[in-house]
C-alpha cells in the first residue's frame, strides 16, 4: 500500500460512513478501534482471510473512518474519532452504543499480548 488516499475531512460524506458501517466485520474493527490506539494490522482478529481483512480495512478508510500508515512492511490503523466526532457530532457514539447493545461485531478482536486477544466491546 502505496500512499494510501485519506479522504479530508469536508469530503468525508454521511452516505459514505454508514455503507462502511453496514457490515458486522467493520463494525467490530470500528469497535476495537474505538479504544483510540493505533493498531498494527497484524494485531486484528477477525473470521475472514487476510485479504478480505484487508478489504474491510480499506472500505473503512475510503470513507474516511479510519486513518492508515505504513512504517516500513507493515500497516497501522486508527479511528478518526475526534474528526468524525467534528464532522457528524455524535454519530460513532451512537453506532458504538447501538453496536454493543446489539452486539454487532462481536467476532472481531484484537491481539493484547503474547497469547491473549480482547473481543470487540469487551475490554
Amino acid at each position: 500500500m502505496k500512499h494510501a488516499h485519506h479522504p479530508e475531512l469536508g469530503d468525508i460524506t454521511l452516505t459514505a460512513v454508514m455503507a462502511a458501517l453496514s457490515d458486522p466485520i467493520r463494525v467490530g474493527l470500528v469497535r476495537v478501534l474505538a479504544d483510540g490506539r493505533e493498531r498494527g494490522w497484524g494485531e486484528l482478529r477477525a473470521p475472514v482471510a487476510k485479504s478480505t481483512l484487508s478489504h474491510h480495512l480499506r472500505v473503512l478508510r475510503d470513507a474516511g473512518l479510519t486513518r492508515t500508515r505504513q512504517e516500513g512492511t507493515r500497516c497501522f490503523v486508527l479511528l478518526r474519532q475526534e474528526e468524525l466526532q467534528t464532522r457528524f457530532p455524535g454519530l460513532m457514539q451512537a453506532v458504538l452504543d447501538a453496536a454493543e447493545a446489539d452486539d454487532v461485531g462481536r467476532q472481531v478482536g484484537v491481539k493484547d499480548g503474547p497469547d491473549a486477544i480482547r473481543f470487540a466491546g469487551r475490554g
